[in-house]
């Protein structure tokens, strides 16, 4: 399952906003740092009207979505990666996740204390990507300390030693490891110390609900350095998350169309981090169940079976496909056969975004 880590200052709306978007999780948002003593986790389902489509269309007992996994990661401070505030523990959690959510407050609110006393987006941001460097370059420190034994008799060692020290070099001068270029082999070599600034990420500007639509200056600036640092950047409100809990998805329509905005957070949310990670969709459909699968772009029949089970990926003879909409324009999988639609693809067929499939493999 895809894991993002909810990161930022105390106080930004970190955990109401991991309350809104998983609503039966049990943060506690509160006006104090460190309200999150343990790290909340909760999965959502990701949203897909073309699962919906499909299940209807193949009159599916069952509809089953995939997911992604929310995890809520206590407020840093300034010192973190030297044990401020609750840091190093916190530090090891976001190591676990495939992506980083950083909550940016956007908003002004005088009963909201701010750590640092004032709204200030790329100080903030500053101050959770130094952090994250330095516990960067503690860990490649080590790393290359243990290395130097090796160097002499392994070319391996030696290569590995050359990235980091790249790497360290890099975070010397406020870059991330992500931005560093590395080979495959580079990257092969390092991604075994899971490096907090090799994590993509993603900046959420905390607004309020009458700045949602169109941003502020704050926000402004937030889109300016995403920009530069080729990441991703969306609007939310943590605010208006929490009010449309209790609301139909008709109700939420309205409420988000009111507010002059077509999607609410999670969506937003969802689809920056697939593209951020480069994902893709497929579905498998019939009577039994229909179901929506996450693979990685540029993976192969074979791999996308793999997902399923590897039982798939290693007996795969053929991939049987359809483009979902042309499927539903079919009307059913056997009018698409009828009509020659449904194609036969092999091993090395890369599978796109909406393909319906259905696997033959050798057990």
């Amino acid at each position: 399952m895809l894991k993002a880590g909810i990161v930022g200052l105390p106080n930004v709306g970190k955990s109401t906003l991991f309350n809104a978007l998983v609503a039966n999780a049990k943060a506690q948002a509160a006006n104090f740092p460190f309200c999150t003593i343990e790290p909340n986790v909760g999965s959502v389902s990701v949203p897909d009207n073309r699962l919906t489509l499909l299940s209807e269309l193949s009159s599916s007992k069952e509809t089953i979505p995939t997911r992604m996994e929310f995890v809520d990661i206590a407020g840093l401070v300034k010192g973190a990666s030297k044990g401020e505030g609750l840091g190093n523990k916190f530090l090891a959690n976001i190591r676990e996740v495939d992506a980083i959510v950083h909550v940016v407050r956007c908003f002004e609110d005088t009963d909201v204390i701010h750590v640092a006393g004032s709204i200030g987006p790329t100080r903030d941001i500053e101050v959770i990507n130094l952090e994250l460097g330095f516990a960067d370059q503690n860990q490649i420190e080590k790393r290359r300390e243990r290395l130097k034994k090796q160097l002499r008799i392994s070319n391996q060692a030696a290569i590995e030693d050359a990235a980091l020290e790249k790497i360290y070099s890099a975070i010397d001068i406020g870059k991330a490891a992500r931005n560093v270029e590395l080979n495959d082999e580079e990257k092969k070599l390092i991604k075994p110390l899971g490096l907090l600034t090799s994590k993509p990420i993603i900046y959420a500007t905390n607004l309020s609900e009458d700045d949602l639509s169109n941003g502020n200056t704050f926000s402004d600036k937030v889109d300016e350095l995403a920009t530069l640092e080729s990441s991703e950047c969306i609007k939310i409100s943590a605010q208006v998350e929490a009010e449309m809990i209790e609301l139909s998805p008709e109700e939420r329509q309205d409420y988000l169309e009111g507010i002059g905005v077509k999607e609410g957070g999670l969506n937003n949310l969802i689809k920056a981090t697939y593209k951020l990670l480069g994902l893709r969709t497929y579905f498998t459909t019939g009577e039994k169940e229909t179901r929506a699968w996450t693979i990685k772009a540029g993976m192969t029949a074979p791999q996308a079976a793999g997902v399923i089970h590897t039982d798939f990926e290693r007996g795969f003879i053929r991939a049987q496909t359809i483009e979902y909409k042309k499927l539903l324009q079919a009307g059913s999988i056997s009018d698409a056969r009828n009509k020659g639609w449904l194609r036969s693809e092999g091993k090395d067929y890369i599978v796109n975004e909406g393909d319906v499939m259905e696997f033959l493999f050798n057990v």
